[in-house]
C-alpha cells in the first residue's frame, strides 16, 4: 500500500500573505513513480459550482519510488481562506504521484489576520 506524507516546518497550517511555507514531502510507492506533484490550491465548498485555482507547484525531478524532498513556496496575497454561510474558500497542499491514484492533501490557512476570516461575524456578512 502507498504512503505519502506532507510535513510543515514547525508543523505550521496557518501563513499570511506573502510568507514562504517551508517543509518537506515523502512516498513510499507501490511502483516507481513516473511523476511526482506538490501542489498549492484554493477551492471552494458549499452551494453552486465549485471552483479551483492551482496556485503553484512543484515538479520534482526524477522521483525514486520511495523518496524525501524539501520544499519551499511563497504563498500569494489573495484570496483569503473564508468561510460564509453560503459557501467556504479553503488552501490546501497536494502531493500526488503518477501513475495511479496514490495522493496526500493537507489543508491550510491564508489570511492577513492568522485565522480564517469569518463572513458571518462582518456587518452584513451572509455570503
Amino acid at each position: 500500500m502507498s504512503t505519502m506524507a506532507i510535513v510543515m516546518q514547525d508543523d505550521r497550517t496557518v501563513y499570511r500573505p506573502g510568507e514562504i511555507m517551508t517543509g518537506s514531502v515523502g512516498w513510499d510507492l507501490d511502483k516507481p513513480p513516473t511523476a511526482v506533484e506538490l501542489r498549492l490550491f484554493w477551492h471552494t465548498r458549499g452551494k453552486g459550482d465549485r471552483d479551483v485555482g492551482i496556485a503553484d507547484r512543484i515538479a520534482f525531478d526524477q522521483p525514486q519510488q520511495r523518496d524525501q524532498r524539501d520544499f519551499s513556496l511563497t504563498l500569494p496575497d489573495r484570496p483569503f481562506s473564508f468561510s460564509g454561510k453560503l459557501i467556504s474558500l479553503m488552501w490546501a497542499l497536494e502531493l500526488v504521484a503518477q501513475p495511479g491514484n496514490a495522493h496526500q492533501r493537507l489543508e491550510i490557512t491564508l489570511s492577513p489576520t492568522g485565522a480564517e476570516v469569518d463572513l458571518l461575524a462582518q456587518p452584513g456578512g451572509d455570503t
